[in-house]
């Protein structure tokens, strides 16, 4: 028998995916636990339905995260951070000054959990950072850091 998943299944499937099991199977688990519908005719439209919004969802999200990369990319963003005489810097930048600055300079909002510092910012001088927005998309971002 043919049922249509609703939700995820270990050791079966995802949420609206196709799979094949045992009429027992379906009948007397599956269904009456509301974990599975019956792949009807009109069950099988409204998946594809579903999986249709889903993967014009996913573009636009994917245009938007290209969009906001190439906004990045343009020219680097600027930090102050307090000085010593000798140039170095009291404490460390973090990513959540970095999200800041992304923030006022460039207009986007991203999470410090994203953000990944490449190197430990104690002088000042130019430094890059990675961003990772999932889904096997990253940018690396250049930043400066001046005395304040």
């Amino acid at each position: 028998m043919q049922v249509i998943l609703i939700q995820d299944v270990d050791n079966l499937g995802g949420a609206n995916e196709l799979v094949s099991v045992k009429n027992g199977y379906a009948r007397n688990f599956l269904i009456p636990k509301k974990l599975a519908i019956e792949a009807s005719p009109s069950n099988l439209k409204q998946l594809e339905e579903k999986l249709k919004v889903k993967k014009k969802k996913e573009d636009k999200m994917l245009a938007e995260i290209n969009q906001v990369i190439a906004k990045l990319q343009d020219g680097a963003l600027k930090l102050g951070a307090k000085t010593g005489t000798s140039g170095k810097i009291f404490g460390s930048v973090t990513a959540l000054q970095l999200s800041r600055a992304i923030r006022e300079q460039k207009g986007y909002e991203i999470d410090r959990k994203r953000i990944h510092i490449t190197d430990e910012v104690k002088e000042l001088g130019q430094y890059k950072a990675s961003i990772d927005f999932g889904n096997g998309k990253s940018t690396e971002v250049e930043f400066e850091v001046a005395a304040e």
